[in-house]
């Protein structure tokens, strides 16, 4: 689909869905790469600045992709299937199971 920008007003090739999926990435990285921190439901990957990616699992579950260094401008897109993350029942135990360790 392709109309006007409504920014410029200008733009006849601007195509607002592609504009919210073409952001500039670092890389991309599959879920499986990444480490998967059960007691904060986050997945991290490390970043070059020495910090790290983070994505929590509801924002994947939401359909968010793009993981984010919090200390520097860095982004990530997260390859991955909805249907391949933890169940939230899992999740629940694997938090239950942590607190009553502690």
């Amino acid at each position: 689909m392709l109309t006007t920008c409504d920014i410029c007003g200008h733009c006849s090739s601007f195509d607002p869905i592609k504009m919210s999926t073409d952001v500039d990435v670092y890389d991309e990285i599959e879920i499986e790469d990444m480490t998967f921190d059960s007691t904060l439901q986050i997945y991290h990957y490390p970043c070059p600045c020495g910090d790290r990616f983070e994505i929590s699992i509801s924002d994947l579950r939401d359909g968010e992709e793009i993981a984010v260094c919090p200390s520097c401008s860095l982004m990530i897109r997260v390859v991955f299937d909805v249907d391949d993350l933890p169940k939230e029942e899992e999740e629940k135990n694997a938090v239950s199971a942590v607190t009553v360790m502690a």
